[in-house]
């Protein structure tokens, strides 16, 4: 499969070339070997089962998706978030914070805020009542940040004492689980981000590295819409680092030093 045959298959669902062109190389690899099980040795073949089947577009459509994270990425946001973010939601005595990581993947993002919020306990007396709610379009992904097993490479960024307080080394393999406490007060729920949100009123919402990446314009606006609607008034929206939002909302204003964190004004 040449690039170009790539790109008629993003096409047909939507995807960015742009989001797509560095990580082309495993999600070909990953495409071509299911159109060798289906008998397709060419696209136009492979594009006609597509349209004859939608549970052969469904599985495609999750070998389209990419999962590349780790614990603690972009270190200095995670120390913002304790520091300042979290601390001015605490402040407006909320008696339950909303979370939603939108495309979680395998967790990491999930677990990383867990960290950072049970650190806050040593600054705060009292937090309020915490949900998060971790969906993905891949239950793959999603089983795997259930089970909360990680490699050595998934932690390079934490800190020998969180790794520590917070993970449990695997006997004989470079493999370490999250500690128990962890799991707690989060919902995994599959989801796609081109329908509803899986709730309202979020105090934060993770949309790192998925929709504003891997989608064409016209779809990412109708989603990034509905994902805005969902937040809650001072809310905080959380994008990639190297993302850009679709459009400019006027009720919502980027947060220095920081320009891919976004609260939301007042209604």
């Amino acid at each position: 499969m040449d690039d170009q045959q790539f790109r008629q298959l993003l096409n047909r669902f939507g995807f960015s070339w742009s989001g797509y062109r560095k990580v082309r190389k495993g999600v070909k690899k990953r495409i071509k070997k299911h159109m060798n099980a289906l008998g397709c040795y060419n696209i136009t073949t492979y594009l006609a089962e597509l349209d004859k089947s939608d549970e052969v577009r469904k599985k495609c459509e999750l070998m389209l998706t990419v999962s590349i994270s780790r614990f603690f990425r972009d270190r200095e946001f995670w120390k913002s978030l304790e520091k300042k973010y979290l601390p001015d939601l605490i402040d407006k005595n909320i008696e339950k914070i909303n979370v939603w990581s939108a495309g979680c993947a395998c967790g990491d993002e999930v677990y990383t805020f867990k960290i950072v919020w049970d650190c806050l306990k040593n600054s705060f007396g009292h937090l309020p009542k915490l949900e998060v709610i971790a969906t993905d379009i891949n239950p793959v992904y999603l089983e795997k940040a259930r089970a909360g097993i990680y490699s050595s490479s998934s932690l390079k960024e934490v800190t020998k004492e969180f790794q520590s307080t917070y993970f449990i080394k695997k006997k004989g393999k470079k493999l370490f689980e999250v500690n128990a406490s962890l799991k707690k007060d989060v919902i995994w729920k599959t989801h796609h981000l081109l329908s509803d949100p899986p709730g309202s009123k979020f105090d934060i919402i993770f949309l790192r590295n998925n929709v504003l990446t891997y989608y064409e314009d016209l779809m990412k606006k109708k989603a990034f819409r509905k994902i805005l609607d969902s937040l809650a008034p001072y809310g905080f929206l959380i994008i990639g680092s190297h993302e850009f939002l679709p459009f400019e909302p006027k009720d919502l204003t980027a947060i220095a030093p920081h320009s891919f964190v976004f609260r939301k004004e007042a209604e």
